[in-house]
């Protein structure tokens, strides 16, 4: 199916964003896997749910790019980091993903503007206002986690992330 044809510039942003999408998935899983580990189960399951959503994400760019014609090129995935010495180098890492992935998805918005390719444009201003929610979580984690160093605090953050979820699958 031919579809609108993609610029070369912008497939080759679009299927980078695609791979860093499924990338951050698996980071986020791997996060969970150490929050788990760590007897954070509010954490653990938020963290599992970001990795769910991250793949989202890279679907809507699979979906994006057979719409118009392309094959999504899925690339090799490099293992995430596993080990962390709290819960707030790991709240900094998830931090630093979100950030990075802010960059990806301008970077590929960017490339779209520069080249007239209006369904890419449209597309990717989805996410760049999903950047600025999950940006904005990420730093109110972050936040949170240093305010709750008092003996207890993190339990009870984590049992508090924990009622959160529950109460959003009902």
């Amino acid at each position: 199916m031919p579809g609108i044809p993609v610029n070369p510039t912008v497939l080759k942003e679009l299927q980078r964003q695609l791979n860093q999408e499924l990338s951050a998935s698996h980071d986020y899983l791997s996060l969970a896997v150490w929050c788990a580990n760590a007897n954070l189960k509010g954490f653990a399951r938020f963290f599992k749910q970001q990795a769910a959503e991250e793949r989202e994400h890279a679907d809507k760019f699979m979906d994006h790019l057979l719409s118009r014609g392309q094959l999504p090129e899925i690339g090799a995935v490099k293992a995430p980091r596993g080990e962390f010495n709290s819960i707030q180098e790991a709240a900094k890492h998830a931090q630093a993903m979100e950030q990075k992935n802010t960059v990806g998805v301008n970077s590929a918005y960017e490339a779209a503007v520069r080249e007239n390719d209006l369904p890419a444009q449209v597309m990717l201003q989805w996410f760049i206002s999903e950047q600025v929610e999950e940006e904005d979580w990420a730093d109110e984690m972050v936040d949170r986690v240093q305010h709750a160093q008092s003996p207890g605090g993190l339990a009870q953050l984590d049992r508090h992330i924990e009622r959160i979820l529950r109460e959003e699958d009902n």
